[in-house]
C-alpha cells in the first residue's frame, strides 16, 4: 500500500540497521491484487490519492512527486514491491535509474529526447524513494538490482538498455552481472564498478574523504533527522556542492529537497549506504564482492564528470577491466556529479549514440 507522500519530516524506522543480506525478501510489502506486472495509471495530480499532496515550506506552492509532463505515470509490481515509473514514447526500452538524493525526475531531459529518437523511455523510482514502496528491508545491492530487472519484466520486455546514475549506476553494474540476458546495453554514470569502489574505500584516503556524507549516514536516527531539517537544507547544500560550474537550477533543488521529506524516504534512501560500509567485513559483503568478478557481457558506456567531488575520476576509471564487451569511457570536463543534469545535451548525445550502436 503506498505511503502518504506529503513531504513532512521523516521518522526513521526502529530498525536503523540495513543489514539485509542478498536474499532479504522477507517483510516486503506484498504485491497488489494484480500480481507481478500489474500496473495502474495515475489519474493525475488532482485526484485524492496520497500522491497528490505536498507543500513547499518556502513558497507554499503545491508539489507532487508525479510531476506533470508529456510522460505517463504508472505503478507496477516487481520483486515483492510496488514501483512508480514515468514513461514516454514507444520502441526499444531504455530504463533510467536515478541516484541519491534524486528520484525519477532527474531524467526529465532524457525522457523527452529518447522518446523523440524512437525509444520507450522509462524513469524508475527506486525502492524507498519517490512514488515507490518503502519496505522495511531489501536495500542490499543484490535485491535492489533484482528490483530493476523485475521492473523490466513487468513492463513486458525481455531486454532493456539500462542507464544508471551514482547509486543507480552501481545497481546497473550489479544487474548486468546478476541478469545478463536482460541487459541489452549498459550506461553507467558517476559510478565506479562495485569492486573498484570497495577497493578505493579501503585504500584511497581521498576517495574515503569524498564519501564523508556516507560515513555520516552510519549513525542511527541522527542522519535521517538532519536530512529533513529546515526544509531539507542539508540536501540542498549537498546538491550545490557536488556540481560543476553548470549547477542545478532552483526548480531542481526545490524538487529534490521536497522528495527527501516524503515520510520514510530519508531513512530508506540511505540504507544502501549503510549496507555498503557495514558489510565490508561481513560474509555477505565479501561474497558480493567475489560475485562481482564475473565479466559483464553487455556493451558498456561509462560516463564520468571530471569535476565530480563525490566519485573521484581515478576511482571510476578502470571499469572496463570487468567488461567482456565493447566499452567506452567518457570523461566530461567541467562537469560534476550529475552529468545528465549539468550537461544534458552532451550527455544525451553520448547516450543516444551508444544505444543506437547496440540496438540488436
Amino acid at each position: 500500500m503506498p505511503l502518504d507522500q506529503t513531504p513532512v519530516p521523516a521518522q526513521p524506522s526502529a530498525d536503523s540497521g540495513p543489514d539485509s543480506g542478498p536474499d532479504s525478501g522477507a517483510g516486503l510489502t506484498p504485491e497488489g491484487p494484480g500480481g507481478p506486472g500489474a500496473a495502474s495509471e495515475d489519474t493525475g495530480p488532482e485526484d485524492n490519492s496520497p500522491l497528490s499532496a505536498g507543500t513547499s515550506a518556502e513558497s507554499g506552492e503545491a508539489w507532487n512527486v508525479r510531476q506533470p509532463g508529456p510522460w505517463t505515470h504508472r505503478d507496477l509490481a516487481a520483486n515483492g514491491a510496488r514501483f512508480h515509473i514515468a514513461e514516454l514514447g514507444s520502441g526499444p526500452l531504455v530504463l533510467l535509474v536515478h541516484g541519491w538524493p534524486e528520484y525519477w525526475w532527474a531524467w526529465r531531459h532524457q525522457l523527452t529526447a529518447l522518446a523523440e529518437a524512437g525509444y520507450r523511455a522509462v524513469a524508475l523510482d527506486l525502492r524507498g524513494i519517490g512514488g515507490s514502496d518503502r519496505t522495511p528491508r531489501g536495500y542490499d545491492p543484490g535485491n535492489l538490482a533484482l528490483d530493476i530487472t523485475g521492473v523490466i519484466r513487468s513492463l513486458g520486455e525481455r531486454r532493456a538498455h539500462l542507464v544508471g546514475h551514482a547509486s543507480g549506476g552501481t545497481l546497473a553494474w550489479v544487474a548486468a552481472v546478476m541478469r545478463p540476458s536482460v541487459i541489452q546495453s549498459l550506461t553507467v554514470v558517476s559510478a565506479a564498478h562495485p569492486r573498484d569502489l570497495r577497493r578505493a574505500l579501503l585504500t584511497d584516503r581521498r576517495q574515503f574523504a569524498a564519501f564523508d556524507h556516507v560515513l555520516g549516514f552510519q549513525r542511527p536516527w541522527i542522519p535521517e533527522r538532519r536530512l529533513v531539517a529546515d526544509d531539507a537544507e542539508l540536501v540542498g547544500r549537498y546538491l550545490t556542492s557536488w556540481t560543476g560550474p553548470n549547477g542545478l537550477d532552483e526548480a531542481a533543488l526545490h524538487a529534490y529537497r521536497q522528495a527527501i521529506q516524503i515520510p520514510s524516504t530519508a531513512h530508506c534512501s540511505i540504507e544502501p549506504y549503510r549496507w555498503l560500509l557495514r558489510s565490508m567485513a561481513r560474509p555477505d559483503g565479501i561474497q558480493f564482492a567475489r560475485r562481482m568478478k564475473k565479466p559483464i557481457t553487455a556493451p558498456t558506456l561509462h560516463v564520468q564528470g571530471a569535476a565530480d567531488p563525490v566519485l573521484l575520476s581515478h576511482t571510476a576509471l578502470g571499469g572496463g577491466e570487468y567488461v567482456a564487451a565493447p566499452y567506452r569511457w567518457r570523461l566530461l570536463p567541467g562537469v560534476g556529479h550529475f552529468p545528465h543534469e549539468e550537461a544534458p545535451e552532451e550527455f544525451t548525445a553520448e547516450l543516444l549514440d551508444w544505444i543506437g550502436r547496440h540496438k540488436e
